[in-house]
C-alpha cells in the first residue's frame, strides 16, 4: 500500500543521503547516514559488517553536520575497529561455527566437489583452490533450506503468506521485510544457533501483519517466539563473529 501511494506522490519517499568515506589513519572507512523522524540527537554506531559506522540523523540535521560529527569522533571509530574480530578466512584447519557449533574445516582429497558434517568438522571435497567457494555456496544453501522451513512456520502459524524469500549478505540488518510481501535474510545467520535464525524469522514474518515495531508487533512475536530475548542477546554478543568470516562468493 505504501508503495503504492508513492507512486501516485500521495506519500513522500524519504531522500536517500549519500554515503561518504573518512580517512582515518591511512584506511578509508565508509560512512552510511540513516534519518530518523524520532531521533533527538546524532547518533554514531558502527555497521553490521564492522567495516564502517552509520550515522542516525534526527530530523532538520544535515549531512555536512552528520559527516562533521563522525569526522570529530574519528578516535573512537579508530579504538572500536581495532577492538573488533579479525577477518577468519575459509581454509583447511580453521574453525567455522555452523547453527552455533563450532566445526573444524576439512579437505578431502575427493574429486566430487561436496560438503558434508561429520563429528566436529565440515568436510569439504575436490579442489582445494576452490575450498572457500565451495564453502560458501553450501552455507548460503543450507541457510536458504532453514530459513524457508523456519519462515514457512511462522507464517502458517501467524495466518500470513509470504511472496517471496531470498538471503543474500546484507549488511546492516539480520532480515528484512517489503511491503510486498518479500522476505530477505542474511545468510550467514546459518552460522549462528537455531534459536537465533528462528527468532530472525519469525521477526520478519510478523512484520507480514504489522509493518512496524509497536506493541501489538512485539506480542505477535513474543506468542509464537519465546526465545527473542534470548536471541536478540546472542546477535548483540556474536553478531561481529558472523560478519568477520571471510565468505567467499
Amino acid at each position: 500500500m505504501t508503495r503504492l501511494l508513492e507512486t501516485f506522490g500521495l506519500v513522500k519517499r524519504p531522500k536517500t543521503i549519500p554515503p561518504a568515506l573518512l580517512a582515518i589513519e591511512g584506511k578509508s572507512i565508509p560512512v552510511s547516514f540513516r534519518r530518523n523522524a524520532k531521533a533527538r540527537r546524532l547518533v554514531l554506531r558502527l555497521s553490521r559488517d564492522r567495516a564502517g559506522v552509520i550515522v542516525t540523523l534526527p530530523p532538520r540535521v544535515g549531512r555536512s553536520e552528520a559527516l562533521d560529527f563522525a569526522k570529530k569522533s574519528a578516535r573512537w571509530i579508530s579504538e572500536r575497529l581495532r577492538s573488533e574480530p579479525a577477518d577468519r578466512p575459509l581454509r583447511a584447519g580453521a574453525e567455522l561455527l555452523i547453527r552455533g557449533e563450532r566445526r573444524v574445516i576439512l579437505h578431502s582429497g575427493s574429486r566430487r566437489g561436496t560438503v558434508a558434517l561429520a563429528d566436529a568438522s565440515v568436510i569439504v571435497s575436490g579442489d582445494a583452490a576452490h575450498l572457500g567457494r565451495r564453502l560458501t555456496d553450501w552455507l548460503k544453501a543450507e541457510a536458504k533450506r532453514d530459513l524457508l522451513k523456519a519462515s514457512e512456520f511462522y507464517a502458517e502459524a501467524m495466518g500470513v503468506k509470504f511472496h517471496r524469500l531470498s538471503v543474500r549478505d546484507q549488511k546492516s540488518r539480520w532480515g528484512s521485510c517489503s511491503s510486498d510481501g518479500t522476505l530477505s535474510y542474511s545468510w550467514r545467520l546459518i552460522l549462528a544457533p537455531t534459536f537465533v535464525l528462528d527468532y530472525v524469522a519469525a521477526h520478519e514474518v510478523a512484520h507480514l501483519k504489522h509493518m512496524n515495531h509497536g506493541r501489538q508487533f512485539w506480542r505477535l512475536v513474543l506468542t509464537h517466539c519465546p526465545n527473542a530475548a534470548r536471541a536478540k542477546s546472542w546477535l548483540k554478543a556474536h553478531g561481529a563473529e558472523l560478519h568477520a568470516y571471510a565468505m567467499k562468493g
